[in-house]
């Protein structure tokens, strides 16, 4: 749906642009945009490739076992139909701590791991679980302590200050992942109480 919405648009824009001779001008900003987003892919890349290295050194070394032992007891109480040694659980810690540090490419595959796992403890139905919606939620929602992805696009574009909006980003980021856990636990038990 969204697709076509897209077509949509970009065909009005050039019927128009014809219509109303602007061609050339949508010609050179066709162009001119397609330049600046391989400039600014080989710039994330580089970016992505760093922290992607940072954290393959902090798992090497212990660290991200150590940020699992200490968030275990948190996510266990987060996701309680999930048995406290699953694999779901150390996908889902991984998975989030990937987006703590901004590396949303990162944490994509752990995510789609770790809702494969959660599948098969809700017997691969269909229909999503508790679990999985919560996990869903907590994806969106995105704590991140350092935004990489967003400090690397202010690099690329010369920002006087690019670091300037971590503490906004973790602020905004806190708000909504708390919200979105309350939001998450209020239709929970309001469905529970719907059931009995």
């Amino acid at each position: 749906m969204i697709n076509w919405i897209w077509i949509c648009m970009a065909a009005i824009g050039i019927i128009y642009a014809m219509f109303s001779g602007n061609m050339e001008a949508v010609n050179e900003a066709i162009f001119d945009s397609a330049a600046q987003a391989v400039t600014l892919a080989i710039g994330l890349i580089s970016i992505l490739v760093f922290w992607l290295g940072m954290m393959r050194i902090a798992e090497e070394a212990g660290i991200l076992r150590g940020l699992a032992r200490i968030f275990r007891p948190i996510i266990s109480k987060i996701f309680p139909e999930i048995p406290k040694d699953h694999p779901a659980l150390g996908y889902i810690l991984s998975n989030l701590t990937a987006n703590m540090f901004g590396l949303g490419n990162a944490a994509t595959p752990l995510g789609i791991k770790a809702m494969e796992e959660m599948k098969k403890l809700n017997n691969n139905s269909d229909t999503a679980s508790r679990s999985m919606i919560t996990f869903l939620i907590l994806n969106t929602t995105g704590l991140t302590l350092i935004p990489t992805t967003v400090i690397g696009i202010r690099m690329q574009y010369e920002s006087a200050s690019p670091t300037q909006i971590v503490g906004v980003t973790l602020l905004v980021t806190c708000i909504g992942t708390i919200a979105g856990l309350i939001i998450d636990r209020i239709f929970y038990y309001k469905s529970t109480w719907r059931k009995s």
